[in-house]
């Protein structure tokens, strides 16, 4: 159960990690349609035609997420063949969404829809009026369909059959799946989405105590991996809005940079996706903290290692490396860390601020400052007030609280000079981070390291890690084998092992992939 939570919670990252580029293309998009930034900007001119179809360009990914997500699951999902485990998927997640339109087109009064465009719970999927079950859909569309690619995908048949093997084969098998999951759904979603729209009320209702208490678990799960169960229903599924906050955000975004009136009064569920603010302005504290503790002779050493950290966490919103130091060293500054994360978040949506705010600062910019600054500049202002503020408050409470404690961060007494990663404190409890540098033969060495394509039963990753299970553990090289190879750590418990390579984690997982099947 836990390998499988865990390997969905990398395939989560596979789409995912579109949305930046997508809303950096629209933040410009909406911004270049500024009448107040760019006077020639009017109506029926070549700026504003231009403009407008790269803003539609930025919103497919936005405006097709459950299709994205259905596609891009299986990419880290499947155990081989991925590319074909994508095609079978998406090919049974459109039958799914079909076989629900024929039903509903017959018989929606009686399942209680009102089978009509333009309908709450109803979208387009492929060209047919389906429900929209949203990301929950995709998901266990995804999920169902590469169970079937990863048992039938590689069955032999007989020769008079063979034309039916591989994908064909899981497509035939996935059919009457998918149509026995298209009249669940049909008997089941009304209820379910109902339940939905009354947790969007209850969540809007909720206001700041809502906003705190998200944030707060959405970082205090974060040891247990689970914290992707707090976040993903909100921001990608329809817990807090349909479609999720992301998305709506995005593809409202031009209504509201035009609106004067208050972000918490056009999008509340924004309040949601202030997660970041602890990322980009908690973390600089806590690295400035942890530099000024270090001894004298160590802290140009120690300004080397929380640099690189410190500006992955303002840019992107990747704070592993920060955050586990101190999960590592000191677990109640951790849950300081989640508090005045949760604390700083009301703050400012007490004052206004909302919108996707839940990654790093180059979101920040380009899909909220940059478009909706001529409206909302004074909210933004205020916004970053209240984040140096805090900036300044994590800085004076770690550090008294590291000097109080004489807490061994790196630098201080006989504490290896290091930052700590999610594989290390998952080692310190029996059960990532770091950038590793990826070389042309990385991807061999590592097979070879892990004793040969032949014994890679499971190839994985997440957004740093290579996950991998073998048959044979005793076949799989040192640590410091791996370490000369260009990774961070590794990560063993029993057949499983991750690597921590880095962000450049997908390209040596699709090399790896590439030469394992050759």
């Amino acid at each position: 159960m836990k390998d499988m939570i865990q390997r969905f919670g990398a395939a989560m990252f596979v789409p995912v990690l579109l949305f930046p580029a997508a809303g950096m293309l629209l933040g410009l998009s909406v911004m270049l349609l500024n009448q107040d930034l760019f006077p020639w900007a009017v109506e029926g001119s070549a700026w504003v035609k231009v403009s407008t179809i790269l803003l539609q360009a930025s919103l497919a990914v936005f405006k097709n997420m459950a299709l994205v997500f259905a596609v891009g699951l299986p990419i880290a999902l499947a155990k081989s063949a991925s590319g074909r485990a994508v095609l079978a998927t998406l090919v049974s997640y459109i039958t799914f969404n079909y076989v629900i339109g024929g039903i509903l087109q017959f018989w929606g009064p009686e399942l209680g829809v009102n089978y009509v465009e333009g309908e709450r719970g109803l979208t387009d999927v492929g060209g047919i009026l389906t429900l929209d079950t949203n990301l929950l859909g995709a998901i266990v569309i995804a999920s169902l369909s590469v169970w079937v690619h990863n048992r039938f995908f590689d069955k032999k048949l007989p020769n008079w059959a063979a034309v039916f093997g591989g994908t064909p084969l899981v497509v035939i098998v996935s059919f009457p799946i998918m149509v026995l999951m298209a009249i669940i759904t049909c008997f089941t979603w009304p209820s379910i989405q109902h339940g939905i729209n009354n947790l969007q009320t209850f969540l809007v209702g909720a206001g700041s105590f809502g906003v705190w208490m998200f944030t707060f678990l959405e970082r205090i799960m974060i040891p247990t991996g689970l914290h992707h169960f707090v976040y993903g229903p909100v921001f990608y599924g329809p817990v807090a809005v349909d479609g999720g906050t992301v998305a709506h955000w995005i593809q409202n975004i031009q209504n509201f940079a035009s609106n004067p009136a208050p972000l918490t009064e056009q999008f509340p569920q924004g309040g949601l996706m202030l997660t970041g603010m602890g990322k980009v302005f908690g973390c600089t504290g806590i690295a400035m903290a942890l530099y000024a503790t270090a001894k004298p002779e160590n802290k140009k050493m120690v300004l080397g290692l929380v640099l690189g950290a410190a500006l992955t966490a303002i840019l992107t919103g990747i704070t592993e490396p920060i955050e586990f130091t101190f999960l590592f060293i000191a677990p109640a500054l951790f849950a300081l860390h989640a508090v005045l994360a949760a604390t700083m978040a009301t703050i400012a949506y007490w004052f206004g601020v909302s919108g996707n705010f839940q990654t790093g600062l180059i979101d920040f910019i380009f899909q909220n400052w940059l478009p909706l600054g001529s409206l909302h500049g004074d909210t933004y202002i205020v916004q970053v007030l209240i984040g140096l503020s805090f900036t300044a408050i994590y800085f004076v409470v770690f550090r008294a609280l590291i000097l109080k404690f004489d807490i061994p961060t790196p630098g201080r007494g006989s504490a290896e000079a290091k930052l700590y990663t999610k594989a290390d404190y998952k080692d310190a409890h029996q059960s990532d981070s770091s950038s590793g540098v990826i070389d042309s033969g990385q991807a061999s060495a590592f097979i070879e390291g892990l004793g040969g394509k032949d014994n890679i039963a499971l190839l994985t990753n997440c957004a740093t890690r290579l996950r991998i299970k073998v048959h044979e553990p005793e076949k799989v090289a040192e640590t410091q084998y791996f370490q000369e190879h260009g990774a961070v750590n590794m990560v063993r418990n029993g057949d499983s092992f991750q690597i921590i390579v880095g962000l450049t984690v997908p390209q040596v997982r699709e090399e790896m992939t590439q030469l394992t099947q050759a």
